[in-house]
């Protein structure tokens, strides 16, 4: 079955060394379908590397059952300390490289533009992003909101496909940076 452009299955995922949470949804033109929302609890293993080992195994037995166009997920940001970002980011780190082992590429987004595409403001709590996907998309609320928060993830890439710079900061350095390099390359003349 060939896949129009305006069909995807997209995998987001709210990276956590101890819950991590995942969703799948297909799209269809501008209508979405969950097909899976769910939490890896990974905080009972001790060991970290067994830990990390499960997690990687885990996204790539869920990239093996839905095998995603894309994987979406959430960037790092500092929150209570520096130990917390780093774990996020080795969760996330693992994360892409499943994603890269079966050649599915990924974006990522900041938690301020995730719940500025759900809800509209960028300082929604994790409530809120729940309630407000719960009227676009049918499901029970999980227990856990890191479940939601991976749909949050998915649904804002579907937002966001059409903008080539999914994240705000990146768009103006790169477009910074192409702009300067095409006023040199215009304008040789005019540099010493």
């Amino acid at each position: 079955m060939t896949k129009t452009l305006s069909e995807n299955i997209i995998l987001g995922i709210d990276p956590g060394t101890n819950v991590l949470g995942y969703s799948v949804i297909e799209q269809k033109g501008k209508q979405i379908t969950l097909l899976e929302m769910n939490v890896l609890k990974l905080g009972k293993i001790k060991d970290m590397s067994t830990r990390m080992k499960e997690l990687f195994d885990v996204i790539v037995k869920i990239i093996d059952k839905y095998n995603p166009d894309i994987l979406s997920i959430e960037a790092p940001f500092f929150g209570k300390n520096v130990q917390s970002m780093l774990k996020l980011g080795r969760a996330q780190g693992l994360c892409i490289a499943a994603a890269f082992s079966r050649s599915i590429p990924f974006v990522e987004y900041s938690p301020r533009k995730i719940k500025q595409s759900i809800t509209g403001n960028g300082a929604s709590s994790k409530e809120q992003v729940a309630l407000m996907l719960q009227r676009m998309v049918e499901f029970d609320m999980p227990k856990y909101l890191d479940a939601t928060d991976a749909l949050a993830v998915a649904i804002c890439h579907f937002h966001c496909q059409d903008n080539p710079f999914p994240t705000v900061s990146k768009a103006k350095k790169q477009s910074s940076k192409s702009a300067w390099g095409s006023f040199v390359e215009k304008n040789p003349d005019k540099l010493i």
